[in-house]
């Protein structure tokens, strides 16, 4: 069964950089696609950086393109988070799928989540 552990998040100021990591059991990560998606209170959650299967092609959401990184090990993904804003606090969540993701990636597009990592943005 597919296993996917957030953590990483926490609390910085403005400008200040986080890493999340997803531990991710029972797959080998280059096998799958996955993402990280955001959800702040009271808005849809959000598809921030994904990453394909095999060649790696990645996706950015425009929000944070140029300061978020995702990149990844043979079990565990990771998101990179620099000059962070204030609008990027929200949870954070890990997926995965065995398929491709649409443009930007949708919430249905991912079969395996994770309980998510909260990163909070203070001014």
């Amino acid at each position: 069964q597919v296993q996917l552990v957030e953590s990483g998040g926490g609390s910085v100021q403005t400008g200040g950089s986080l890493r999340l990591s997803c531990a991710a059991s029972n797959i080998i990560t280059w096998s799958y696609s996955m993402g990280w998606f955001r959800q702040a209170p009271g808005k849809e959650r959000e598809g921030v950086a994904a990453i394909y299967s095999g060649g790696g092609r990645t996706f950015y959401a425009d929000s944070v393109k140029g300061r978020f990184t995702i990149s990844r090990g043979s079990a565990t993904l990771y998101l990179q988070m620099n000059s962070l804003k204030p609008e990027d606090t929200a949870m954070y969540y890990c997926a995965a799928t065995r398929f491709g993701f649409r443009d930007p990636p949708a919430r249905s597009d991912f079969d395996y989540w994770g309980q998510g990592t909260q990163v909070t943005v203070s001014s």
